[in-house]
């Protein structure tokens, strides 16, 4: 079910569009060093803004992986220049997919969007 969900998000639901802007995003990021984070976790968004069926973000330290220091500080950053405005719209789409009853799915998958796109550094995308 996961893979005709992603399939269907991919061309018809904006996986395409997602994915592209933040693979676009991540590029100009990675101009500058101090933006290199920040370009790292636009390509783990790109990628779950995808394929966002069956695949969860979780925090790095549950799964046994160390955190790099200063990662609460540079979310911080994110939250204030791009996170809480990236969220926003997601939430917004969600909410005008879920209007429908066919939309719904995708709606929910703006939703977990907005949750990483909040705050992604520190995070990694698994399978549920």
């Amino acid at each position: 079910m996961a893979l005709i969900l992603n399939i269907l998000w991919f061309v018809f639901g904006g996986g395409f569009l997602a994915w592209l802007l933040w693979i676009l995003l991540g590029c100009l990021l990675f101009i500058t060093v101090v933006g290199i984070p920040f370009g790292y976790a636009a390509f783990r968004i790109a990628g779950f803004a995808a394929f966002p069926f069956g695949k969860e973000p979780v925090d790095a330290r549950n799964i046994g992986e160390k955190r790099v220091a200063g990662t609460s500080l540079a979310n911080f950053l994110w939250i204030i220049l791009a996170g809480i405005w990236l969220s926003i719209s997601h939430i917004i789409s969600g909410l005008s997919l879920c209007i429908t009853i066919i939309g719904i799915p995708f709606g929910f998958a703006h939703f977990k969007l907005a949750g990483v796109c909040f705050a992604p550094l520190g995070k990694k995308v698994v399978p549920k």
